[in-house]
């Protein structure tokens, strides 16, 4: 009947939920913890990908997350969500790739230009206007790597990957509040960063 098919539906929709994985996979079940992976790598790459000024780099801790994680859903707790637990070992991740990566050449910093490949978008077609549109996220792209990793976190949590404060709070393990906070202050640091590169006045 409709409802039988309705309620099996249902069912299966709930057997494939991120905690439902996570369940099957700490009783051993590791196909579903490859369907983890595969739903949610690409956020987790992308997000070390803006961290990371190498590509490898980013890969690197894609696949050391998902070790960490699978190594630890014992520690994973329902009340959180398992993209949220994600991102907290992504971030950490990040943060000893940054510590690691601070004495790169100028040559190795070029190399993270094309990270942030979601600011070279829609570009108008007056020349001029493109050519300051380009110098803009040039200066963007720069003052962004240049950021502490722990101002960099927050923007890209905030304000690239568009994460609700209750997510930046639970990944960083503050409070809401001080979640906003961090954010203002990262993007205080921002914008004291790139107003040189652009020839302004940070605080004109």
């Amino acid at each position: 009947t409709v409802g039988t098919w309705s309620a099996s539906l249902t069912g299966r929709m709930r057997e494939d939920t991120d905690e439902a994985l996570v369940k099957l996979a700490r009783d051993g079940d590791f196909s579903a913890f490859e369907t983890l992976f595969e739903r949610h790598r690409t956020l987790v790459y992308r997000f070390a990908y803006q961290m990371a000024p190498r590509r490898d780099d980013a890969e690197d801790i894609v696949q050391e997350a998902f070790v960490r994680a699978y190594q630890n859903l014992h520690r994973y707790r329902d009340e959180a969500k398992f993209t949220t637990w994600l991102l907290r070992i992504a971030t950490n991740l990040c943060t000893d790739q940054a510590r690691m990566s601070q004495r790169r050449t100028a040559l190795e910093q070029q190399e993270a230009r094309g990270a942030l490949d979601w600011m070279t978008e829609d570009f108008s077609e007056d020349p001029v206007d493109n050519l300051e549109a380009a110098r803009r996220k040039d200066a963007l792209r720069r003052a962004l790597m240049a950021l502490p990793a722990h101002h960099r976190t927050v923007i890209v949590l905030r304000d690239i990957e568009e994460r609700e404060y209750s997510d930046i709070a639970e990944t960083l393990g503050c409070t809401i509040g001080g979640a906003k906070l961090r954010v203002l202050r990262a993007r205080r640091a921002l914008r004291d960063r790139i107003a040189p590169l652009l020839g302004e006045d940070p605080h004109g």
